[in-house]
């Protein structure tokens, strides 16, 4: 089964920046089968990583950065693929 983990924060204003050099340089060990991270307006990171496991299963995940990095607490979520529809 693939469970994909989603991590987004939202930087404190002018630290959009720092907070996408802070989540890059995150390590997960064991590594996921693929991590990409994306950045939007009002300087949110998001990261989301694919791990072939159970839905429940434990997995390492980013964690919360330092306080005056981010306006608010890290927002996580847990999917469950359901399948994968070819490109085109």
């Amino acid at each position: 089964m693939t469970v994909a983990l989603m991590w987004e924060a939202r930087a404190v204003p002018g630290k959009g920046g720092d907070l996408l050099a802070w989540a890059r340089a995150q390590e997960l060990t064991p590594a996921p089968l693929r991590r990409e991270t994306f950045r939007a307006p009002q300087d949110r990171v998001l990261v989301v990583t694919w791990w072939d496991a159970a839905y429940d299963a434990e997995l390492p995940e980013l964690p919360e950065p330092a306080d005056e990095l981010v306006t608010r607490a890290v927002h996580r979520w847990r999917f469950e693929s359901v399948g994968v529809a070819p490109a085109g």
